[in-house]
Parts: structure tokens; sequence; C-alpha cells
């Protein structure tokens, strides 16, 4: 063996125990691709324990692991990092995944750089990979993107270094309608993310200092040259040991279009409000305390305004009967509404007015509230009290009408009587009810002592029990609360029936 030969193994020898101990991996590749040597750090980063596990060559290498880039596209065999040394390239920093072939549960992630030692004519001696296996930070660069790329608030990540976008969620991209190519790349010149923002000074402050800053409006530029309001706020953080800022928004488009469209209705409602020539009066739930009146309200009560705001309904008073009062706030209290309930409402004067309340539950500015309508109905109250007296006077005299007309006057009569009283025909005597069915047969008083054979005042204390008994105060009444209930149908007299 020749001096120079045991100088080169020497040296060989020398350099092989100077790297058996590094953390980083090292493989000792000849220039013919034959794989000579590999520490145990490059070793385990395969799995294996025997430098003969790894391949003979490039070629057994390649067809006892899989490798491929990190967004999952395979290498070919000629993109190996052991193959791309044996032609003579020099790279550095390639992140590849390794694996055993077959083997899916492990996977292992390699940064390579290679080195080509020459010798004294420069000519390739031995060809190195040199490998750190950063398969942790990997997986935690994993888990951050798909955290990231989950995460439904939209966002971007900027590198401070050069104040590019290197990051961008799909939320970030379905708000604004940018593609990930517009982002990922561009400056914050070309897309400025704190454009009108209302302390934008505050956040470049920020940016520079790289801390975190404050939520704050802003206005997005679009790709189609309109703008959206957003929140945004920044986070720094570091990314492959560079200094980020991630920028988080809150599309505030949605917020804007509901206040808009509540302030609308708050107008149009207010404008409603004002103009209804309907007495209105709005107060709160809770104390029942007089919020707003329309024009309506106080010329109809004769009220001035600041003599009505601010009041409670009690204090105001204009429910002429604290009972009535009492009974139509308890209802709609308990149901949430009231429909047509009739009450007298006073005015400032103490005239009295016949008024029907209708009122309903409304949130003001998320406050319950009642809002109360005041149908005044005096005139037509006033028109159906005249109406009733002209068919009592006429209806004296039930026998001389038809039993279809009675029905119908009667009927006239009771468009303010209440609801059909609880009692039963069986709740009248045996007597009362021959009584009650020789009226509806249409005989007078008289013509039913007759048929009984009672005397007259016997019977008229019979047809007053009657009428106590079932809430009527004529003849008509009582045939028709008999009608309704399918009494005596079949029995009419002979003056009935014209």
């Amino acid at each position: 063996m020749s001096r120079d030969v045991l100088i080169s193994e020497t040296n060989r020898r020398q350099l092989q125990q100077i790297i058996a101990g590094l953390s980083d991996g090292v493989i000792l590749m000849e220039p013919d691709r034959r794989i000579r040597w590999a520490n145990e750090a490059a070793l385990a980063m395969h799995g294996v324990d025997r430098v003969e596990a790894l391949g003979k060559d490039a070629d057994d290498y390649a067809g006892r692991f899989s490798l491929r880039y990190r967004n999952n596209h395979p290498l070919t065999p000629e993109q190996y990092p052991l193959n791309r040394v044996a032609a003579g390239e020099s790279f550095s920093d390639v992140l590849v995944e390794a694996r055993a072939a077959g083997d899916d549960e492990r996977t292992w992630v390699h940064s390579v750089r290679s080195l080509v030692l020459t010798d004294r004519d420069g000519e390739p001696e031995s060809l190195v990979l040199i490998m750190s296996d950063i398969t942790d930070w990997a997986n935690a660069e994993q888990r951050f993107e798909k955290t990231f790329n989950a995460n439904p608030a939209p966002a971007v990540i900027c590198r401070l270094s050069d104040l590019r976008y290197i990051k961008v969620n799909p939320g970030f991209l379905e708000m604004t309608g940018y593609s990930r190519d517009q982002v990922i790349g561009a400056s914050t010149y070309e897309l400025d993310i704190l454009e009108q923002a209302e302390r934008k000074d505050l956040a470049i402050q920020r940016l520079r200092e790289v801390a975190t800053i404050p939520q704050m409006q802003a206005e997005l530029r679009l790709p189609d040259g309109g703008s959206k309001q957003v929140i945004v706020a920044g986070q720094p953080l570091q990314l492959n040991d560079e200094d980020c800022m991630l920028f988080s928004f809150v599309d505030m488009e949605l917020r804007r279009k509901a206040e808009l469209a509540l302030r609308e209705s708050e107008e149009r409602f207010a404008k409603a409000f004002r103009l209804t020539p309907v007495p209105i009066l709005v107060c709160s739930a809770d104390e029942q305390r007089v919020i707003d009146v329309n024009q309506a309200f106080l010329d109809a009560l004769a009220y001035g305004d600041d003599e009505v705001i601010g009041k409670t309904v009690a204090q105001l008073d204009f429910i002429a009967d604290p009972a009535s009062r009492a009974r139509l706030m308890t209802a709609l209290e308990k149901a949430g509404r009231v429909d047509r309930v009739e009450v007298q409402v006073r005015k400032k004067d103490a005239e009295l007015l016949e008024c029907a309340v209708s009122a309903d539950t409304v949130n003001i500015h998320d406050r319950p509230c009642y809002l109360l309508v005041l149908m005044d109905i005096t005139e037509r109250k006033r028109t159906e009290l005249e109406l009733v007296a002209a068919i009592e006077e006429v209806m004296k005299d039930a026998s001389w009408f038809s039993r279809t007309l009675i029905e119908k006057l009667a009927n006239v009569k009771k468009i303010n009587a209440p609801q059909l009283p609880g009692v039963a025909f069986t709740d009248l005597t045996a007597r009362e009810r021959d009584v009650l069915g020789l009226i509806c047969e249409g005989l007078a008083d008289k013509e039913i002592a007759a048929r009984l054979k009672l005397a007259p005042n016997t019977v008229r204390n019979h047809v007053a029990t009657v009428y106590s008994k079932l809430d009527v105060h004529s003849r008509s009444e009582a045939i028709v609360w008999a009608r309704e209930r399918g009494l005596f149908s079949a029995g009419w007299g002979s003056r009935g029936q014209r």
C-alpha cells in the first residue's frame, strides 16, 4: 500500500471518528454511487442499525426507501438526494419525508444538504449527505397548518423581514374573494390590510416592535374594486425561526347590513308611529313607564308631551277604572297581547271616552315594551245603545213577530252582550221550563197563565225568575237563548209562524 493511500485511509478513519458522534446524520458515498459508511444518527433517521440496511448503492437505496416532498409529491429516483449529489449537484436545505418501503407507520422528515470532498487534483473522492431530523418540527408545523386552515376566522401571516404574506387560510379567501396566488408572496404595500385602520399609526408601531396589535376597525380593498369593513388584530409569532405577524379578521359586513336594516326598520316604525291618526302609547314592560306617545294620543286626551313622558300608566291614570286598568295590564303581562278590550279613557279635562284597547309586546333597544293602541268607539257605542233601546221598545210584545224576525232583532241587540252564560237548561225548575217553552211558542203571559191554569201574577213571577237565571232581559233574548241550545225547536204557536 502506497503512502498516499495510507494517508487517505487514515484521514478517512479520523473523519469517520469525528462525525460518528454528531447529532446530524452523515452518509458517505463513493463516486461510483456505492454507499460506504453512515453514522448512527443517519441510521436512526432511517430506522435501521446497519449501513447495509440503507442499500449497497443509490439505486438500492431508492428501492428500500420511499421519499416525497412536503407537498406529498413523490420523488423520482433521479430526484433522490443520493443521486443528486452523485451527479455532482450541490444543494442545501432540501426537505423530504422518508419512510421504509411498505411501512406506512413511521415517517421521518429530513433536511438534507450535500458536500463533495475532492482529492489533491480536484477530483471527487467522497460524496457526503448531511441530514437533520426535523420530524418533530414538521409535525408541529403540520398541526399549526391544520389549525390555521381550519380556523373559521379569516387570517393571514405576514413575514416581518420583508413584509410579505406567507400563509393565508380559506376564511380570508372566502371573505375577500382573493385567490391564494394573489395573496401569497404579495407585500403589505400591494395588499394593505391596515388601510384606513382607525389606529393605523399604532398598528405600524407594533409591527416594528413585533408586539401585539389590538383590535381596530379597518377597510379591506377587494379584488373587484370594492371594499369591506372589518375588525383586524395582530399577534406576533415565529415560523421557521423568523418573526411573523398573524393577522385575524372579523367581517363587519353582515353586522353593518343588520344595523342598517335595523335603523331603516326603526325609521319606518317611527314614521308610522308619528303619522298614525290612532292614539298610540309605548311603555316599558317592567315598570309600565311611558316611553313615547304619538301626536294622536296627545290630541285625543288633550295632554302635552311633557305631561306624559316618564310617568307610569298608573300615574297618568288615563284609564278611568283602576280595576279595568289592572285587569288589562295583567292580561297583557300573561299573554303578551290583548285585542280590543273595551275601557273608559279619561281625558285631561275629565271627559270620558269609550275606547277599545289593543296591545302587544315589542322590543325597543333590546328592552321589552308594551305598545297600546286606543280606538275611540264613543260614537259607535252611543249608536249601538240607541239601536238597542229602539229594538227593546219594538220587542216589548214579541208575540206579534215571526220567529226569524225575533232572532234577528235579538242578535242585533246582543252586539255588546257578554259571552253565553254558564247556566244550563236543567238549572230551571220543571215549571220554569214549561214557561220558557211557552215563551218560545210566542205566547203572552195571559195565554201562558191560561194554558198552565195559573194566576197571571204567578206566571209573571216565573217569567222574571227565568230571565234572572238565564241572564236575559226580554222575551226575544229568552227565545234566542233557547234557540242557541237547540231547545223547543218544534214548538211554535200559530202567531209565531207569521
